[in-house]
């Protein structure tokens, strides 16, 4: 509950803050942010996107203060965020975000990606999920559980994007989690495009999946075909890395990177109401937000 600092004259006294409150501090806050429609350049131009229809693209400052500050969530790679225009960063109505990255790890070798045994992966994966639960616990975050694909993983050969979404489920949480991850090939790296939202959304959201993918490109000079191995570095994993999270170097040595988008240690729902318990058990002098 939020706590509010009284005048000099009333310095003992605290007054409740109310559930009105809340609402009108979340409506000034998603009425403050200013979003672009359009095609806008990523990443000082190695890559842009044409904003699907119906979507709003929050830049990065925005989505860094959307991620930070509201979500408790890390964000110093993020280029930016597309939310259906329906839907704010901090709402009962909100459904899904997609939040925009780019790693620069390398030329991704996408050789051998038909022999890829997707199953296999998927038992990694959960493996690696259930092992990361007792770290997850020591940090206070809820137990996980993967629960399988939602949309197998698809790798578009002419156009060198990847896309799957997995089910995930958080413990002490009725609903499911979504998450929908796109990657698209470039030069020198690849560009994520990861979707979270609860399992409901999934049947809306698979009908804007091909405007999403087409959505986004590398500019000329930076696409997968302007690869120059003579002077261009070669990432040190393939497809398969970039599914499982689990990055098999060339050496024999694995890198672990992060698996689930940072909004994921929560859950959506965690999410949303660790925000009202942000604001509502916040003090905050003269009943101002900071």
């Amino acid at each position: 509950m939020l706590i509010v600092k009284m005048s000099s004259a009333q310095e003992t006294e605290q007054q409740p803050m109310s559930e009105e409150y809340y609402l009108k501090k979340i409506d000034s806050i998603n009425n403050s942010f200013k979003y672009q429609e359009g095609i806008i350049f990523l990443e000082e131009g190695i890559a842009e996107i044409d904003v699907p229809k119906g979507y709003k693209f929050l830049d990065s400052k925005q989505s860094k203060y959307v991620l930070s500050e509201l979500w408790g969530r890390p964000s110093s790679k993020i280029l930016g965020m597309l939310f259906p225009k329906t839907t704010d960063p901090i709402s009962q109505y909100f459904s899904y975000a997609i939040e925009i990255t780019y790693s620069e790890e390398g030329y991704i070798d996408d050789e051998g990606f038909k022999d890829i045994d997707y199953d296999e992966l998927l038992e990694t994966m959960q493996e690696d999920t259930k092992a990361s639960n007792e770290g997850r616990m020591n940090q206070g975050h809820p137990i996980m559980e993967l629960l399988g694909w939602v949309s197998a993983p698809f790798y578009d050969k002419a156009t060198n994007k990847l896309h799957w979404a997995k089910e995930i489920k958080f413990e002490g949480e009725d609903k499911h989690t979504l998450n929908y991850d796109i990657r698209v090939l470039g030069r020198k790296g690849y560009l994520n495009l990861n979707a979270i939202g609860t399992i409901d959304v999934l049947a809306a959201f698979r009908k804007d999946v091909d405007q999403i993918l087409n959505s986004v490109k590398f500019t000329e000079g930076n696409s997968y075909t302007d690869f120059d191995p003579e002077f261009d570095k070669v990432a040190a994993y393939g497809i398969d890395g970039l599914i499982t999270g689990n990055l098999l170097a060339k050496t024999g040595f694995i890198v672990l990177i992060l698996k689930f988008w940072e909004i994921i240690a929560l859950g959506v729902i965690g999410l949303l109401i660790g925000f009202k318990n942000k604001i509502l058990g916040k003090k905050e002098d003269n009943g101002e937000s900071d």
